[in-house]
């Protein structure tokens, strides 16, 4: 029988070819969907506050809901990934955004829209578990931190989207009509994704670990020579009596916390970190900061597009850096940067200057977008492939926490103190994630050009 070690070595030692294109292509699109339907949400948001008369607590809720449904379907779908498989996981999560994301678009007043987005966000947060445990698997040691972050610049590609559709749809239709096609244009995406995920197969490094060595030999073999089986693709995984006994979910979590503590830890602190880091600014933008330099609505979009593609140049830079500086450099010197981004937001906020806000809004989008692109292939590659899925669920599940709660603290602090200590906050939410690398920085494994078995032994 073709040894375990052999076929991995094979998996690792793969040239880049089609197949891995393909397969970071029809991941990344996870991605895109979510930023887009952030970005609506920020675009919309005073739409939102004028159709239902939403006070600004009310109009954050809007955007805490949407962590909560997140953490549920990180947490959740991500124990489903490990024990049944990472392809049928990817397919679900697609379809679940796609029906409620377009259900939302008939979304009626206040409390459908929350329930709508809370559901929407469920699968939303399975496809962090899954997406980010299979791009791992998939993909070569030497290309899987830029590959990876490349996945994860989708991102920026969706916010980009998603401020064009703002500009160009609904600016140009009645506010009441224009967000809920917005909804529906990102429901077509999701369904157009799902198609092409049909042809992904499952993970190999999964079948091994369940003990369907066939199905990984051949899997292998199709990816060594560049092609796409459809067959395969479509077929079941035929798992053997050498398959670990399944484990319940509280099982499944209670063997990561005690056999890997410290890597769960950093995993849950880095995205705390970013989690409340990042959306805690894009929250404070839309509710405080652009209302007080007297933006207007029909201009709030370019403040995203022009913002996110200092976004997308952060996270080139920081794929780039994951495989030449390596993990343990580029993580926290980033999230020291985001931090120090947002003090010069807080800077450019007192000259009441759109211009210097958006000048700085843009530099702190690249540096907080650099911070959480290096942090998802850092602690995605350091659980085993058993327990990858659940790890990677529990961290974004913790981070949610971060970013659940990060919108309306700050909301509390800028109403009660104003808005430059609120920023300070900010910034200290960012430098969590510094300081959590520092263990891992001495102590830790460097992911640079190895083999994910290397990771855990």
């Amino acid at each position: 029988m073709t040894s375990r070690s052999h076929l991995l070595h094979r998996l690792d030692g793969t040239a880049w070819n089609r197949v891995h294109t393909g397969i970071t292509i029809a991941l990344g699109i996870g991605w895109l969907l979510d930023a887009f339907e952030v970005t609506i949400v920020n675009n919309v948001v005073s739409v939102f506050k004028n159709l239902w008369h939403l006070t600004n607590l009310q109009a954050s809720w809007i955007f805490s809901i949407w962590f909560v449904g997140i953490m549920v379907g990180a947490y959740g779908f991500g124990y489903l990934a490990d024990r049944y498989g990472r392809k049928r996981l990817f397919l679900i999560t697609l379809m679940l955004y796609g029906t409620f994301t377009f259900l939302t678009a008939f979304a009626w007043d206040y409390a459908s829209l929350m329930l709508l987005r809370f559901v929407t966000a469920i699968g939303v947060g399975a496809e962090y578990a899954a997406i980010n445990a299979a791009i791992s698997e998939f993909i070569p040691a030497k290309h899987r931190g830029k590959t990876n972050a490349t996945v994860m610049n989708f991102w920026s590609v969706g916010a980009i989207f998603a401020a064009l559709v703002t500009l160009l749809l609904i600016n140009q239709l009645p506010p009441d009509l224009g967000w809920r096609a917005a909804f529906g244009f990102g429901a077509i995406v999701a369904v157009a994704a799902a198609l092409a995920r049909r042809y992904i197969p499952e993970s190999p490094r999964w079948l091994l670990a369940h003990g369907d060595a066939q199905s990984a030999t051949a899997i292998i073999d199709d990816i060594e020579h560049g092609r796409f089986s459809k067959s395969r693709a479509a077929a079941s995984p035929s798992l053997s009596a050498q398959s670990p006994r399944p484990q319940d979910f509280r099982s499944q979590s209670r063997t990561l916390i005690r056999q890997y503590p410290g890597r769960l830890a950093l995993g849950c602190a880095l995205d705390f970190s970013e989690a409340a880091g990042y959306y805690g600014l894009f929250t404070f933008l839309a509710l405080f900061i652009l209302p007080e330099v007297q933006v207007e609505p029909t201009f709030v979009p370019w403040f995203y597009l022009i913002g996110n593609v200092g976004a997308l140049i952060g996270g080139v830079i920081v794929a780039w850096l994951l495989d030449s500086a390596g993990r343990k450099a580029t993580v926290p010197a980033s999230y020291v940067l985001a931090a120090l981004g947002v003090l010069l937001l807080a800077a450019a906020t007192t000259t009441h200057d759109w211009r210097w806000v958006l000048a700085a809004f843009t530099l702190a989008n690249l540096f907080a977008t650099g911070s959480w692109i290096s942090a998802y292939p850092t602690f995605s590659e350091i659980f085993p492939t058993h327990l990858r899925s659940t790890g990677i669920g529990i961290s974004v599940a913790i981070g949610r926490i971060g970013a659940f709660i990060a919108p309306l603290l700050l909301t509390y602090i800028a109403n009660s103190a104003g808005m430059v200590p609120a920023l300070l906050v900010l910034a200290l939410f960012w430098l969590i994630g510094a300081v959590a690398m520092i263990p891992w920085y001495f102590l830790g494994v460097e992911g640079k050009g190895a083999p994910l078995e290397a990771m855990v032994r």
